[in-house]
């Protein structure tokens, strides 16, 4: 597997790909590109993504408190980020369409219900606190295996980090996490440099191709998200699911 920066990646803790020199974040709307990120090189496309995504404010946001709460080994992931790349390449508000933001982490030292829950309602306080309205979704990535089956009807390996579990997400429009840089094992601010995991590259992001998934979940759940985002951004292309 490749990582965004085009090196050879695993599941072990790989460094993902790191941008160290953003662009400054800007708060309002940008014009559509003029020239389509996907046919520039792979560094250029990431010089590209910080300021796309700095149009959605809550986006910034969400990640600057985020990287206070120190989650373990935690992303701002799936379709908050892909959906406001899709935003800026159609030329739509950077916030429409996006229902919330998903905050996920990995954390095997604690299995527990209960000690999902205490995370969960101390970031939710945090974001309350913040004045963030955008419903912001945390998940613990290491205890998936132990709901999946019985809410999706196909069993669910236990994932071995965050960025396996990014991978099987229904779809490769959602396989993309974003955070700020680590420096000295600390987590910076959302204005300093990010690490972005991007296992499929970001060419499709651009492009607004849509792709299953299949090593987990099923066609219903992959058309149910398709339907759901053909109503809010028509001009997406949508790979079918595989017929074996």
């Amino acid at each position: 597997m490749e990582n965004a920066n085009g090196t050879q990646g695993s599941h072990d803790g790989t460094p993902e790909a790191s941008i160290t020199n953003p662009s400054a974040a800007v708060s309002k709307p940008v014009p559509r590109a003029t020239v389509n990120p996907a046919l520039l090189p792979l560094g250029s496309q990431l010089e590209q993504l910080r300021p796309i995504l700095a149009t959605n404010t809550t986006l910034l946001r969400v990640l600057d408190l985020a990287a206070q709460l120190r989650l373990p080994d935690w992303y701002l992931a799936g379709g908050a980020v892909s959906q406001t790349i899709w935003n800026f390449m159609s030329g739509h508000a950077p916030e429409a369409g996006i229902r919330d933001y998903d905050l996920v982490y990995y954390d095997a030292s604690d299995l527990s219900w209960e000690a999902e829950d205490a995370v969960i309602k101390r970031a939710q306080r945090a974001f309350e606190a913040a004045g963030v309205a955008a419903e912001v979704e945390i998940r613990n990535q290491a205890r998936v295996h132990l709901w999946y089956g019985a809410k999706f009807g196909v069993e669910c390996a236990p994932h071995g980090s965050v960025e396996a579990a990014i991978d099987s997400w229904i779809s490769t429009s959602a396989m993309i996490g974003v955070r700020p840089a680590r420096r000295d094992g600390h987590a910076c601010g959302a204005d300093d440099g990010w690490d972005v995991y991007a296992p499929r590259g970001l060419s499709d992001f651009f492009n607004l191709v849509v792709r299953p998934n299949p090593v987990l979940g099923k066609r219903e759940q992959y058309m149910s998200k398709v339907v759901r985002w053909q109503q809010h951004w028509d001009n997406l292309v949508i790979e079918p699911w595989p017929s074996s």
